[in-house]
C-alpha cells in the first residue's frame, strides 16, 4: 500500500506543461479533465462527434480556457503531435481514432484512470451490471456515520487529558468522505480538494473501465449480467472489461465478490489479495464474508477469527427503507466493501438507515388516479426492470420501452405475461418487447397499448389506473432514441405524472 502512495506522489508531478491532449467527448467527463490538464500546462483539444454550435454548454463551462475546439466528427489528423488521447465514457473503444491512435502508439485513458493515478487517498472502486449506484451511495453514506461517529469520540475524549489524542481518535476522524465516478460530479474536479486521510467511494462503469491500467485499492463487483452488449458487442468483453477493476490490485489490496452471482464469482481467480465475499446464504469457506439469515430476518457479518462467537448482526430487514429483495443484495454488498474499508456495524447500520433514495430508481412519485406512480428511468436493461417489477406485489401497469442495447427480453416478457396487469410499451424497442411476448402470452391476461413516445404513454396510463395499482416507469431501455440521458426521462415522466389533474 505504502508502494501505490508513492507512485501516485510521483504521478502528481508529472509535467504536463509539454504535452498535447486530445480529450474526446465534450460532456461532464471530458469538461472535467481539460479543466484538470489546462490547469498543470497541458495543450488540450476538445473533440466531440456533434457540431461545434451544438456544443454551447460545454464552451460556456470552459469559457475563458486556452481550448482548441474541433468538432463534427473525429479526424484522424488529431492525432498528429498528439502525447495522449482521453475518451470519455460514451465514447466507444472501437471507434477509429482510438484503434489509430493505439496502433501509433499513442497512449489511450480516460479521467478515472487520471484520477486513480493522482488521488492522495484510498479509493474503493464499485461495479456491477445492476445496482452499483445504490451500493455506491449506500457505502458512502456509511463511510459518513463512520466519520460522524469517529469525530464524536474525539470530541468526548478531548476533555480526558490522561488520553492520547492521537492514539484515541478513529480510523475516520478529521477525513472526508468522496462519492462519485460514473454517478454525480466526475472525481477529478475534487481532487485537489482530497487529502491522504480522506476515502473516496467511486462507481465505475463498462465503459470507464475498458481503458483502464490502474485498479483501486479496494474493488467490489456486485454482479455481471447481460448489459451494454451494443457497445461490447460480446458477453465475454462484458465481462472482461468489468473484471479490469481487479486486474491491476496487488497483494495489499482487497476484493469484494458477491458468492451468488456466477459471473462474478468466477473472478476468484483475479483476486490478489485478501477477498471479502456476500450473498444470501452462509458462506461455507474461510473468508470474511456477509450474509442473510432468513430465519433472524438480518444482514449478519461472519469473519475466520470469530469462530467462537457468533457472527456479528448488523440490520435487521425491516430495519432498510428499500422496497424490493433485489436491494437486500445491494444492502449485502454495501456491507462486505464497508467491512473491507473498516468501518464499523454500527455505522453500516447508520448508513443503510440514513438512505432516502436515489432519484429515478423506484422514486414514488405521486398518488393519483387510485393508484401509486414509481420512477425507476435509470433501469436501462430488462434485467433492471425484473428487479423493479418484483419490488411490488398490488397489480401493475407497466411504462417500458426506450431503445435496446442487443439485450435479451425473455425473462421480462414472462414475467410481464405472470405479474403485468396492463403493458404499455413505447419508444424503439416497442416492436421488440412485443415479439418477445409472442413466446408467453398465451395463458396471460395482460394487455398491452403501444405509444410513440412516453408522454402519450403517460396518458395512456392515465386512462388505465384504477384504485390500489402500481403504475411503474421501468423501460429496461435506454432513453436516447427521445431523451438525452435517463435522468432527462424521468424528470420528464414526473413532470407529465405531475401535471395530470
Amino acid at each position: 500500500m505504502i508502494a501505490n502512495r508513492e507512485n501516485v506522489a510521483m504521478k502528481q508531478n508529472e509535467d504536463w506543461s509539454r504535452k498535447r491532449v486530445i480529450v474526446i467527448g465534450a460532456a461532464r467527463q471530458g469538461i472535467a479533465l481539460a479543466r484538470y490538464l489546462i490547469g498543470r500546462g497541458a495543450q488540450v483539444v476538445i473533440n466531440d462527434r456533434l457540431p461545434i454550435d451544438q456544443l454551447g454548454s460545454a464552451q460556456e463551462a470552459l469559457a475563458g480556457e486556452s481550448i482548441e475546439w474541433i468538432g463534427d466528427g473525429h479526424p484522424l489528423s488529431l492525432l498528429n503531435g498528439a502525447d495522449l488521447l482521453c475518451i470519455s465514457g460514451g465514447v466507444p473503444f472501437d471507434l477509429p481514432i482510438v484503434r489509430e491512435a493505439q496502433s501509433r502508439g499513442i497512449a489511450v485513458t480516460n479521467d478515472s484512470q487520471i484520477f486513480l493515478e493522482v488521488c492522495p487517498c484510498r479509493v474503493i472502486g464499485i461495479t456491477g451490471s445492476a445496482g452499483k449506484t445504490t451500493t455506491t451511495t449506500l457505502v458512502g453514506l456509511m463511510a459518513q456515520a463512520a466519520q460522524d461517529e469517529s469525530n464524536t469520540r474525539s470530541v468526548e475524549l478531548s476533555v480526558n487529558t490522561t488520553k492520547d489524542q492521537d492514539g484515541a481518535r478513529g480510523l475516520f476522524s478529521d477525513s472526508k468522505v468522496w462519492v462519485g465516478g460514473n454517478i454525480g460530479s466526475p472525481l477529478l474536479s475534487m481532487v485537489d480538494e482530497m487529502k491522504p486521510i480522506d476515502l473516496t467511494v467511486m462507481e465505475l462503469s463498462s465503459f470507464q473501465l475498458e481503458v483502464m491500467q490502474r485498479s483501486p485499492e479496494i474493488a467490489a463487483i456486485l454482479n455481471i449480467t447481460p448489459n451494454h452488449l451494443d457497445r461490447h458487442e460480446t458477453m465475454q468483453a462484458y465481462i472482461d472489461a468489468k473484471a479490469r477493476i481487479l486486474d491491476f490490485q496487488s497483494s495489499h489490496d482487497i476484493a469484494i465478490l458477491n458468492r451468488d452471482d456466477p459471473a462474478a464469482w468466477s473472478m476468484q481467480e483475479k483476486v490478489h489479495g485478501r477477498l471479502v465475499t456476500f450473498g444470501i446464504r452462509k458462506s461455507s469457506e474461510m473468508h470474511e464474508s456477509v450474509y442473510f439469515d432468513r430465519d433472524l430476518n438480518s444482514i449478519l457479518i461472519s469473519t475466520p477469527s470469530a469462530v467462537d462467537r457468533d457472527d456479528i448482526c448488523v440490520i435487521q430487514r425491516d430495519d432498510i427503507p428499500l422496497l424490493g429483495e433485489h436491494n437486500v443484495l445491494n444492502v449485502l454488498g454495501a456491507c462486505a466493501i464497508a467491512l473491507a474499508a473498516g468501518i464499523s456495524v454500527s455505522a453500516m447500520a447508520s448508513g443503510v438507515k440514513r438512505f432516502t433514495g436515489i432519484p429515478h430508481r423506484l422514486e414514488f412519485v405521486r398518488s393519483w388516479g387510485g393508484g401509486d406512480w414509481y420512477n425507476d428511468s435509470i433501469a436501462t436493461a430488462p434485467e433492471r426492470a425484473v428487479a423493479a417489477i418484483n419490488s411490488f406485489s398490488k397489480p401493475m401497469i407497466l411504462l417500458a420501452g426506450g431503445k435496446d442495447k442487443n439485450l435479451p427480453w425473455d425473462r421480462f416478457a414472462s414475467l410481464v405475461c405472470q405479474r403485468v396487469k396492463h403493458l404499455i410499451l413505447f419508444g424503439e424497442a416497442a416492436g421488440i418487447i412485443s415479439d418477445a411476448l409472442t413466446s408467453y402470452e398465451k395463458d396471460s391476461e395482460t394487455t398491452v397499448t403501444y405509444c410513440s413516445g412516453l408522454k402519450e404513454a403517460v396518458m395512456a396510463a392515465a386512462n388505465k389506473v384504477s384504485d390500489g395499482e402500481i403504475v411503474l416507469l421501468s423501460p429496461g431501455g435506454t432513453s436516447f432514441d427521445e431523451f438525452h440521458d435517463f435522468e432527462d426521462r424521468g424528470e420528464a415522466f414526473k413532470k407529465w405524472v405531475m401535471e395530470l389533474l
